[in-house]
């Protein structure tokens, strides 16, 4: 088997921009957290897929923290990057940043980190290339995503599930 080389996270970077409309808010003028969610599954599948340039699925999605409500007007920025790569998963950290064009002011909303797979031709679970954090920020967010696989396979164990 050939091993596969290294990418460093900015190389997985991708943002998406939408503008809150009436349709995806609840009747006091905020967001739906389903219509937050949505984007963020977007706009991780997309990081994950640049980073192995496969076919991804979703996994899981945890630490997914409303901090912030998003109000019809306001544009939601959304920012995702792969953290950790393992052998054929990779974690993606979404920011979700409300965005008011009024004032100009910019505030997290929203934070997530998502697992997703990468799919071979056959539909089954394939490589992916190891990630190559360089900066702090990508240092930091690595041992994170780190404990966090770590906290993933500890409690699929205690529950009895298949790793």
């Amino acid at each position: 088997m050939t091993q596969l080389r290294g990418k460093k996270p900015a190389d997985s970077a991708v943002e998406s921009r939408y503008l809150l409309m009436p349709n995806q808010a609840n009747q006091f003028g905020t967001a739906f957290g389903g219509a937050i969610m949505a984007w963020i599954d977007m706009v991780a599948a997309m990081a994950a897929q640049k980073h192995c340039g496969k076919e991804i699925v979703t996994a899981g999605m945890d630490s997914l923290s409303f901090l912030e409500p998003v109000r019809v007007g306001e544009m939601v920025l959304l920012k995702a990057m792969v953290n950790y790569a393992g052998a054929t998963s990779m974690e993606v950290g979404v920011q979700v940043i409300r965005d008011n064009p009024a004032t100009g002011e910019q505030r997290i909303a929203t934070t997530a980190h998502l697992t997703f797979v990468a799919l071979d031709e056959n539909k089954r679970p394939t490589p992916v290339p190891p990630i190559l954090p360089e900066t702090d920020e990508e240092k930091r967010r690595y041992a994170n995503a780190e404990i966090r696989v770590q906290m993933r396979k500890q409690m699929r164990q205690r529950m009895g599930k298949k790793e």
